[in-house]
């Protein structure tokens, strides 16, 4: 049995990161030599708020549509279980600063969605009956008039 390693994000001081931001939360090379970059993108902050359901299921549709879109490489996009923000994981290397651009642009079009949630029907979605649009285009644009920046990690000190 391999020891026990804790998760990253369970190492990070939540308490002194600001959202929203982009934060490279971890680098990983497979047994080929291709680069995995796993990225926090943090929308609210950790312990004073966070997202409603609908809103993050939303967010999390049109992100994993619209972040294909402005970046190559996306793996997935995953929400975090305390419903702040969501865990990107990119093959290759783009680096904070292009992903805080990607995610500036996906969030941009989130803001401006009009249409249908994409994959958010009986068919395609395994609760397709919690989604809120408008709430998710509340949240994107209350990101974007807060300012993304780049959070450097900071650990959790003894």
């Amino acid at each position: 049995m391999r020891p026990i390693s804790l998760p990253e994000s369970f190492r990070l001081d939540h308490r002194k990161v600001r959202a929203p931001y982009v934060r490279l939360a971890g680098v990983r090379e497979t047994p080929r030599g291709d680069r995995i970059e796993k990225y926090d993108l943090r929308l609210a902050q950790p312990n004073l708020e966070a997202l409603d359901t609908g809103s993050l299921h939303t967010l999390e549709h049109l992100l994993a549509t619209y972040l294909r879109g402005h970046l190559e490489g996306v793996v997935d996009v995953s929400p975090m279980g305390c419903r702040t923000g969501f865990y990107l994981v990119v093959l290759g290397e783009p680096g904070p600063a292009r992903v805080l651009e990607a995610f500036r642009a996906s969030l941009e079009q989130v803001a401006l969605h009009t249409d249908v949630v994409p994959g958010a029907s009986e068919l395609e979605c395994g609760n397709y009956r919690d989604h809120n649009l408008e709430g998710a285009k509340a949240w994107a644009r209350r990101v974007l008039d807060q300012g993304l920046r780049v959070q450097e990690t900071v650990e959790i000190s003894d």
